[in-house]
């Protein structure tokens, strides 16, 4: 019994600090929707709109209520799952957010697929060569990875890699004569062509993929070396590593039995954080390979000043982070036994 109710406590109050949090995200998006320039009431009817038009649209939008009440209505739409109309697509907002965070999704999944693998290893390899060649190697890499802007190793890569030698795809999820062969099940490409058996938009969406996912991987892969990296120097000083290597252990065993599995729980939150910043922050490699997704579709209706989008972007991209977060503290006691 006395070890049941401090589970149940700490179940509660992981609940309430999930509840809080996710109140203070709709008070601090409906603030930003408030104090953005865009006028969200002259997007919709345009810049020839009579004054009585703008003002009928004004009221029907409830911008003529206090703030108070405006925020209560938009707290009860959200929670009725009503996240209103897109002025640029005419479509609800919600509607429009399925249809393309699969495109974001799987760019991301790949991408952090790459830097993960790339980090970890490199992460590793510079701390046990601490101060040698190889950890100065990794080093430069990774600042590389973390200074160079995206947008422009990405033109770049489109200049040399598809347009000069042709090794991959262009712009886009596929090439343009397979637009519309495969019906659109889950949204991801890769499995939606798999299910309908085109094999040859399959490997054209792989192509499409290559180049934005390893960029991105590249880019990830920095902060994900630099982490790793801190993480083993921090164990490798510990006295256990010491003491298994006068038992005879190997410098192998040493390193990833030991040493790497202690790090394997901090390790998660780095890389789940690192895929949620590539969920919402893929916007110039969307923007430069012209890819349909979430970051490309945040930026177009904020540029026009489409605030039921971009409100609901910003709330979506808080509530990955919080269940990230949630996923994380998951993975916690599934690698840490004492943390359960």
């Amino acid at each position: 019994m006395s070890t049941r109710r401090p589970s149940m406590q700490g179940a509660l109050g992981q609940i309430g600090t999930i509840l809080v949090t996710l109140l203070g995200l709709l008070v601090l998006t409906f603030i930003i929707g408030r104090m953005m320039p865009a006028d969200p009431v002259r997007a919709m009817v345009g810049e020839d709109a009579t004054r009585e038009t703008y003002e009928q649209v004004f009221r029907s939008l409830g911008l003529d209520r206090p703030l108070w009440e405006q925020f209560f209505y938009y707290l009860g739409d959200v929670l009725t799952g009503n996240f209103g109309t897109s002025i640029r697509t005419g479509q609800p907002v919600i509607q429009d957010i399925l249809h393309v965070m699969p495109a974001t999704m799987e760019l991301a999944t790949f991408a952090i697929l790459i830097g993960a693998g790339l980090g970890v290893p490199m992460g590793v390899i510079a701390a046990v060569n601490k101060d040698r060649w190889p950890d100065h190697l990794v080093r430069v890499l990774s600042l590389f990875g973390h200074s160079m802007p995206i947008f422009w190793t990405g033109m770049i890569a489109l200049i040399v890699l598809y347009a000069k030698l042709d090794l991959v795809g262009g712009s886009g999820r596929m090439d343009q004569f397979y637009i519309g062969l495969v019906p659109e099940t889950t949204g991801f490409l890769l499995i939606d062509s798999l299910l309908a058996g085109e094999m040859d938009v399959f490997w054209s969406a792989v192509n499409h993929l290559i180049l934005p996912a390893s960029l991105l991987g590249y880019s990830s892969s920095a902060y994900i070396t630099r982490m790793t990296r801190s993480f083993m120097l921090d164990q490798l000083g510990q006295e256990y590593i010491t003491t298994a290597r006068v038992k005879g252990l190997s410098k192998h065993q040493t390193i990833w039995r030991h040493a790497f599995v202690n790090i394997r729980v901090q390790l998660v939150t780095i890389v789940a954080l690192a895929y949620g910043s590539l969920l919402e922050g893929a916007v110039l490699i969307e923007t430069v390979f012209a890819w349909p997704g979430f970051g490309q579709y945040l930026t177009s209706n904020l540029i026009i000043g489409d605030m039921n989008a971009v409100m609901t972007c910003v709330l979506i991209v808080g509530v990955i982070f919080i269940a990230l977060n949630l996923l994380s503290d998951m993975l916690y006691r599934l690698f840490d036994p004492r943390t359960r």
